[in-house]
C-alpha cells in the first residue's frame, strides 16, 4: 500500500509539473518538419480598407492597380484606394538602366511611391493601359507579368512609353494583396517582345 501511495504521489506531482509548463504554440498546419513558427502580422488600422470588388480576384486587383492611379489633368486620384490595394510593407520597384550597359533598382515603399508620383500624375496627367498578361500561380503565391502602356490622356493617339509590370501577390484566404510590383520600360536597346503583347482569352 505504501509503494501504492509513493507511486500515486509521484504521478500527481508530474501531473501538476506539467501542468506549469507554458504550452507550446501549435504549429501551423501543413508547415514542412524543421520550418519556424510564424506570425501574420495584422494590417494596421491607419492602414486604408480595400473596396471588397477591388481584391477578390487577380483581375479585380490588377484592374484596380491601373486604374487607381489614372486621371486627366487636374483630376484627383483616390489614393487610398491604390495604397489598399498592397501589404502595408510592399515596395514599388523601378529598374533603371546606367551608364555602360550597367544597371540599378529603385525601391519605395509604397506610400513613398504616392508621395513622389502624386503631383506629376494629377498635374500632367497619367494613364497606364494593360495590354497584356500572363499569371502563374503556386499556392498562394500568383506572378502577373503585365504589359503597360502609357499615355497622359486617355485619348492621346500614341502612347509615350510601354514597359512590363512583375506583380506578386498574396491570395490571403479572403482577398489578394499586391506584395511587390516591379517594372522596366521599352527603350531602343531593349525593344518589348511581341509575345508579351495580348491578352488572356476570356
Amino acid at each position: 500500500m505504501k509503494r501504492l501511495a509513493v507511486l500515486l504521489s509521484a504521478v500527481s506531482l508530474f501531473g501538476v509539473l506539467g501542468a506549469m509548463q507554458p504550452k507550446q504554440p501549435e504549429k501551423p498546419a501543413n508547415v514542412p518538419a524543421g520550418h519556424p513558427q510564424i506570425t501574420i502580422p495584422k494590417i494596421g488600422e491607419n492602414w486604408p480598407t480595400a473596396k471588397p470588388e477591388d481584391v477578390d480576384s487577380v483581375d479585380a486587383i490588377i484592374k484596380a492597380f491601373y486604374d487607381a492611379p489614372a486621371g486627366a489633368p487636374g483630376q484627383p486620384r483616390d489614393w487610398g484606394r491604390f495604397l489598399s490595394l498592397f501589404v502595408p510593407d510592399a515596395r514599388l520597384i523601378a529598374a533603371r538602366p546606367g551608364p555602360e550597359g550597367s544597371s540599378g533598382a529603385m525601391f519605395l515603399p509604397a506610400p513613398d511611391y504616392v508621395e513622389a508620383n502624386k503631383t506629376y500624375f494629377e498635374k500632367g496627367g497619367f494613364r497606364d493601359t494593360e495590354i497584356g498578361r500572363r499569371v502563374e500561380t503556386f499556392g498562394n503565391m500568383v506572378h502577373v507579368w503585365s504589359t503597360y502602356e502609357s499615355r497622359r490622356k486617355a485619348d492621346d493617339p500614341a502612347p509615350y512609353i510601354r514597359g512590363i509590370n512583375s506583380l506578386q501577390l498574396l491570395k490571403d484566404g479572403k482577398r489578394y494583396w499586391i506584395v511587390n510590383a516591379y517594372w522596366d520600360y521599352e527603350r531602343e536597346d531593349n525593344p518589348l517582345p511581341e509575345k508579351y503583347v495580348g491578352m488572356p482569352k476570356e
